[in-house]
């Protein structure tokens, strides 16, 4: 029953809770390549205090929640069983809500459309997400987004710092954890709050000592559908339960809300307080007028001053660090600041140490806004009075580099050529250099000799990659330190949305050009191996990320779209760049000039150098050809095998003696077994992909394939030998549980180190098995009884004490070695 009948209440149906967990199951097994693969993680937590309680937390990937057949898209769902085996939703988060314009349904003319109000309007507070709900035993649960922190250490856990803010909550009341729990447990409800708590962690809006703790800004009910309580309830239960409460306020009309937000936005403030935007909340139906409404939310983000404030932040971690900043916008604020925090830094070195901890950030930047007298908001506001716009960005004239981010029949050079038609500008095509030594270098080189001459250059080749944006930003920057980036980044995310429609579209354009490229040779070339080297770019694409490196390194990115003519596109990439540099392009082309561009790039062009690109070919370029394209998987001239992280051997065994060396030897039995047998592996490995799984996982071999010809090309240069195995890269194993029937033992693992990933369902080490019959791949189907079916089908496991982490080092094996 419901604790209130003013209270939103629905009971969970085991039922639909067991469908939901069976969809998700079946998500965790289609990661990999196709156009209907997900990419859902699941990790398996026990909850301390519980008596060994476990829950499983969801994961997809971002770009994934924008697709249309997810079987859930709470961001931050944890599932159980109840003592009797009936499952159950234990923590829910809110839907994944997505910016104004960001989406298709956030478009303005959408939400005008298809919502309706009273709209609540929530401050966005600054901090990070913490989920509390009540298990069966009167158990609270205190998560982070996907994450109990129960595998965490204990300091830096998210999960374990907001259960320290529900304690001191609750023993400010005179309560319990055990009442919160049994009262969340009866509304059947998630709490939802923010943690701020600037000694904890700092984030870009201040909170004082007397600010902090978990701010409740929601209520949802533990159900596969996304239902929340509003405002006003929210409020009486954080004052019930002694959180603090994030502000909201009402707007009944979406005309009187947009104007609200329109205000806010000039000063990036509310009530005097600087802030990050506002979550709106309200209802929408997903069809036409007969469609029922139901709860949505999206965000209305201001991007100034807060903008202002990363860059300052990186900045100072620069010059901590010795490295010289690099600042895009806002420069005459930025050097005033910069001298600033060098007086700062130079008077205690223990403010350098703090800050690159993430502490000092905000007393840096109020001490130097206080010298000054001014708000961030007022420092961003008179600068567009002054300038109308970004004064760094406003002030450049020349050493611009336009580098395109796109995949094979795009149109990059078609628009690069269009530019030149229009301004003049210098262009530079990858295509044109000969030879396979040091391409990248020459191209470069050709960059910055063009420079001299152009005040703009477009970098054509496709870029498609991080490291060859990095690549080129660091060596233009050694010969040119004042040159500028601008990324024309075709967008290829989500691929699972957007890869069919991309692929129709080039491949008409590869197709019906014939032989005028100087790389797809269509009319020569057989259609499958076109095909086959189309898709390796489009496997390896890697999505402008603005905030991260080293794509902070653009001033600006310019998003076209992959299926639009190159007209459009043109248009797009002259408006934008009109807008953001004036004294560049002081005013826009007219419709005529634009298209006499457009006419005369594809009516003149014609390349001077053709290249073989054929995964056919010579002994040596099977790996790699001249230029950089990766080895397609379904050639039968490659050799390699498989991929892994081989861990040092000492380690492992130490840890298995170590283990079965407390056990008893019935339990120690199998293990003792594979010894005296001489079963044991005499290597230890954790295969990343095997050749076997290269159809449903195209993506991932695509990707190690290209870093390990990236790393024969290296070392060859380096060395007059070549290994056929030489080290892509280093990663940290985490080994967390024994687990073994008469037949295999394993060891899963978890792999802690960001851009290694697994084809396999569940990362492990294969310790041995019984008899030379036994293949070491039956592991997979153990683990997935395992975790199917747990140790009551004569399968055991045990826990590794302390999660040993090992360093491993991550290879290629060839065939017959």
């Amino acid at each position: 029953m419901a604790p209130q009948n003013s209270v939103p209440y629905a009971a969970q149906d085991p039922q639909e809770v067991a469908k939901l967990v069976k969809g998700l199951e079946a998500s965790t097994k289609k990661q990999g390549g196709g156009k209907n693969s997900l990419t859902c993680k699941k990790h398996t937590f026990t909850v301390e205090g519980t008596g060994g309680v476990a829950v499983d937390s969801w994961q997809f990937k971002d770009w994934d929640y924008k697709r249309r057949d997810l079987p859930t898209y709470a961001r931050g769902l944890f599932t159980y069983r109840r003592k009797d085996g009936t499952p159950e939703i234990a923590t829910r988060g809110y839907d994944k809500f997505f910016n104004v314009g960001e989406v298709h349904e956030t478009d303005w003319e959408n939400v005008v459309s298809m919502t309706q109000g009273p709209y609540e309007l929530s401050v966005k507070e600054n901090g990070c997400i913490i989920f509390i709900s009540g298990l069966e035993g009167d158990k609270l649960l205190v998560c982070s987004k996907h994450s109990t922190g129960a595998r965490d250490n204990v300091d830096l856990s998210h999960a374990a710092a907001g259960e320290r803010w529900v304690d001191k909550h609750l023993n400010a009341i005179g309560k319990t954890r055990a009442d919160l729990a049994r009262e969340l447990r009866e509304r059947n409800v998630t709490a939802v709050a923010e943690l701020c708590d600037d000694s904890f962690e700092e984030h870009v809006l201040a909170y004082e000592p007397t600010d902090a703790g978990l701010y409740i800004h929601g209520i949802n009910l533990n159900l596969p559908d996304f239902a929340t309580y509003p405002g006003e309830l929210v409020h009486e239960f954080a004052d019930e339960w002694g959180f603090k409460k994030a502000h909201y306020l009402m707007k009944d009309d979406i005309d009187s809300m947009k104007k609200f937000l329109s205000d806010c936005a000039e000063t990036g403030s509310y009530a005097g307080r600087d802030t990050e935007g506002f979550v709106i909340r309200c209802r929408r139906r997903d069809s036409g007028k007969g469609g029922n409404y139901h709860d949505w939310f999206f965000k209305y983000k201001f991007e100034e001053p807060y903008l202002m404030y990363r860059q300052w932040r990186e900045a100072t971690k620069a010059i901590i660090s010795g490295k010289p900043p690099r600042f895009k916008k806002h420069q005459k604020i930025t050097e005033q600041y910069l001298q600033y925090a060098r007086r700062q830094l130079a008077k205690d070195s223990r403010i350098g140490k703090a800050y690159q901890q993430n502490h000092g950030i905000i007393a840096m930047r109020d001490g130097f806004l206080k010298e000054l007298g001014l708000k961030g908001s007022d420092i961003t506001r008179q600068e567009g009075q002054e300038t109308g716009g970004d004064i760094s960005l406003d002030a450049v004239t020349r050493d611009l580099i336009l580098v395109p981010v796109a995949s094979i029949g795009c149109g990059k050079t078609t628009v690069a050529i269009a530019l030149t038609k229009l301004f003049g500008w210098g262009h530079v095509q990858n295509d044109n250099i000969t030879g396979k030594q040091n391409r990248p270098k020459q191209f470069c080189l050709l960059l910055t000799n063009t420079l001299a001459d152009h005040h703009v250059v477009i970098a054509d080749r496709n870029n498609h990659q991080k490291r060859e944006r990095k690549q080129v930003m660091d060596d233009v920057l050694q010969i040119v330190p004042e040159a500028r980036f601008v990324a024309l980044h075709y967008v290829h995310d989500p691929k699972s949305e957007m890869l069919p429609k991309i692929r129709q579209v080039t491949q008409e354009r590869i197709f019906a050009r014939g032989d005028n490229h100087q790389t797809i040779q269509a009319g020569s070339k057989s259609r499958s191996e076109i095909l086959g080297i189309m898709e390796g770019f489009l496997g390896r694409f890697e999505p402008v990320s603005p905030f991260a490196a080293p794509d902070d390194g653009f001033d600006e990115v310019i998003d076209l779209d992959v299926a639009a003519s190159s007209r459009e596109n043109l248009e797009t990439v002259v408006f934008s760049l009109h807008k953001m540099y004036p004294k560049l392009v002081s005013k826009m082309p007219s419709d005529e000039d634009l298209d006499k561009a457009i006419e005369a790039a594809l009516s003149d062009y014609k390349p001077d150098i053709k290249h073989d690109l054929s995964f056919m070919s010579k002994k040596g370029d099977r790996n790699r050809n001249a230029n950089g394209i990766g080895v397609q998987p379904a050639q039968p001239k490659a050799k390699l095998e498989y991929f892994c992280i081989k861990l040092p051997k000492n380690d492992v065994l130490s840890a298995l003696e170590n283990l079965f060396g407390r056990e008893a030897p019935e339990t120690a039995r199998m293990y003792r077994q594979l010894q005296q047998s001489r079963r044991v592996q005499p290597a230890f490995h954790v295969t990343l992909i095997h050749r076997a799984s290269i159809k449903s996982h195209p993506e991932l071999w695509s990707h190690l394939s290209d870093v390990h010809a990236t790393a024969l090309s290296e070392a060859s240069h380096n060395s007059s030998t070549q290994t056929p195995d030489p080290l892509l890269g280093k990663c940290r194993v985490r080994l967390e549980r024994v687990v073994w029937d008469n037949r295999v033992m394993c060891i899963v693992v978890r792999l802690l180190d960001e851009g290694w990933e697994t084809a396999n369902s569940i990362a492990h080490i294969t310790i041995g098995t019984a008899h030379s019959d036994i293949k070491p791949k039956e592991s997979n189907d153990l683990l997935q009884r395992w975790i199917e079916s747990g140790s009551q089908t004569g399968i055991a496991d045990l826990e590794v004490a302390g999660h040993l982490e090992v360093h491993g080092s991550v290879r290629a094996v060839m065939q017959g070695r």
